[in-house]
């Protein structure tokens, strides 16, 4: 993926700058695995001193308009996020205009997102979030959804994205998207 850049001639000389790289993360309710994945990156972008977008959706609509789950945002908490002003939305079309990287976190989330987006699907933008574990060896793997189970489920999948948060922000960096 190259970066998106501006070319501005100024009495000096050229100037490029890039644009801030715009990434949308996707479950299927938008209320577990991808508001984590959300507040984790957003967390780590700021460290990094990165001018990065990053939001979340989800393929259904079953909770537009809710905080992300309890358990989601107790993990997060634990480690100093707080996701609680964030809301659930759908995934829309115009999300693939929107975003320079969309990452599915399941392989259902993957086709919904080429089924919404239609004859407006850029499937290059897309992606399976554990793909980007370094040394993953499978490929096109789900991040498990806990939502229906207890607390520790919770926080194995924190831990997770977590750990691929950082391998996106590794990745990402070395390509200029500052």
């Amino acid at each position: 993926m190259v970066p998106f850049c501006f070319m501005t001639v100024t009495a000096s000389g050229l100037l490029i700058s890039f644009a801030a790289m715009r990434i949308l993360m996707v479950c299927l309710g938008n209320i577990c695995r991808s508001p984590m994945a959300e507040g984790i990156l957003r967390h780590k972008v700021k460290e990094h001193g990165l001018d990065w977008v990053v939001d979340s959706a989800g393929t259904e609509s079953y909770h537009v308009g809710e905080a992300p789950h309890k358990f989601s945002q107790n993990i997060c908490r634990v480690h100093g996020i707080d996701i609680s002003d964030q809301r659930a939305r759908k995934f829309v079309a115009a999300d693939f205009a929107k975003y320079d990287k969309i990452y599915a976190m399941a392989a259902d989330v993957y086709d919904e997102i080429d089924g919404i987006g239609g004859r407006h699907a850029d499937m290059n933008k897309v992606d399976y979030f554990l793909n980007e574990l370094p040394d993953n060896t499978i490929k096109n793997a789900s991040v498990p959804d806990p939502y229906y189970g207890g607390e520790s489920g919770f926080t194995e999948v924190y831990e997770m994205i977590d750990k691929i948060c950082d391998a996106i922000i590794d990745r990402y960096k070395k390509d200029n998207y500052v």
